[in-house]
């Protein structure tokens, strides 16, 4: 046996703790090959690989089944976002001594009468509007004097406007647009919308199930957690419930509102489609940050359009909402999302682009209670811990 390859223990150097009797000179002999054995026992390769192997399979598995399965996904997800908007109202009607089972039948029917009563009111008012939109695009375009009346509309409101270049520029485009392409195109559309609709259906009937059913759905997740830490994470997972539902809340009473403030005052003013505007208001309104702004500014371009709005009736309404959007920032949004959970700005910027870049508009119009979520748990899990090192 080499020197070398020996490790030679206090022991048997004759190195004796003191008090300690001398005794026989031990000479164990360690070899560094035994410590390595003990720690990096070679396993079987081809057991290692199959094991690696099946793990990446499952891995592309799961995500093919998400991406499969996503409509779905986001169908219940939009309805658990929807059940824990209407909690709020329900636990308001349940504080009034009214039973469980009263509150939810009340919410939902409440709610499915809202529904109707806005289809039979508005949808009436909105096909009649969109009809007339169409016979005023129909005889625009037949008449032998719609080129000269745009060019003519057009010089008046942009008097430093090169009109003809313009035209002749938008004229040259039009002449190599593929139109068969846009048709199909256009029936995509329609069959989407379809779809949606169908879609809408299907999120209606798990709302109403999952806000039925709100109790015994987190009871079953709260048995999941350690008995030891159960009381703390209910009151985080109520306290998050609570936030979303504030704000689901609160910006769906934004919306309607701005829809009806607009409804109001776009007939004051008498501006063309001013249900079809309110409608539009309504909608944008419900996408935080920049709904409002957005649909301001299609709402102000509709009244600009030639033969049925004019500059001054844009103008007034220009003014209008510019005002509101100050209104609603300083005095309404404060009150109405005042028990939600206040997002930094920076923050609400970041969440709203990273949403919708993942999810579309759902993912913008989830991404701020998510946000407020994470912000919850950061303040109260994460920084409590820290300060206790």
């Amino acid at each position: 046996m080499q020197a070398e390859n020996c490790i030679l223990t206090p022991e048997s150097a004759g190195f004796l703790a003191p008090g300690r009797a001398p005794s026989i000179l031990a000479t164990r002999v360690i070899h560094p090959q035994d410590h390595a054995g003990a720690h990096m026992k070679l396993q079987n390769p081809f057991r290692v690989a199959f094991v690696a192997t099946l793990g990446v399979g499952l891995g592309i598995v799961l995500l093919q089944s998400v991406s499969t399965l996503s409509t779905i996904l986001l169908y219940v997800g939009t309805a658990l976002f929807l059940s824990l908007g209407l909690d709020p109202v329900i636990s308001f009607l349940e504080r009034r001594r009214l039973p469980r089972w009263a509150a939810v039948l009340i919410t939902i029917l409440a709610l499915l009468g809202l529904f109707a009563g806005i289809i039979l009111m508005v949808v009436p008012i909105i096909v009649d509007q969109v009809s007339q939109l169409v016979t005023q695009i129909e005889r625009l375009v037949t008449s032998t004097t719609w080129e000269d009346d745009v060019k003519g509309w057009l010089k008046d409101i942009f008097p430093n406007l090169k009109v003809d270049l313009v035209w002749d520029t938008v004229a040259e485009w039009l002449g190599g647009v593929d139109w068969a392409s846009i048709t199909q195109g256009v029936l995509s559309a329609g069959v989407a919308i379809i779809g949606g609709l169908a879609g809408a259906f299907i999120v209606l009937i798990l709302t109403i199930y999952f806000t039925a059913s709100t109790p015994s759905l987190k009871a079953a997740v709260y048995q999941l957690v350690p008995a030891s830490k159960r009381n703390r994470f209910v009151d985080l997972a109520e306290q998050i419930t609570d936030s979303v539902g504030y704000y689901v809340i609160g910006q769906v009473s934004l919306a309607t509102v701005n829809g009806l403030l607009s409804a109001i005052f776009l007939s004051i003013i008498q501006a063309p489609f001013a249900a079809v505007l309110a409608c539009v208001a309504f909608f944008f309104s419900l996408i935080p940050l920049v709904g409002t702004l957005t649909g301001s500014t299609l709402i102000v371009l509709a009244c600009l359009l030639p033969g049925l709005g004019s500059p001054l009736t844009a103008l007034i309404a220009a003014i209008y909402y510019l005002i509101y959007m100050q209104i609603e920032a300083y005095v309404l949004a404060p009150r109405i999302m005042g028990r939600a959970v206040a997002v930094p700005g920076a923050v609400v910027v970041i969440a709203a682009l990273a949403g919708g870049s993942l999810l579309g508009l759902l993912g913008a119009l989830i991404a701020i209670p998510v946000a407020a979520s994470v912000l919850i748990i950061y303040r109260q899990v994460l920084i409590p811990r820290q300060n206790l090192r």
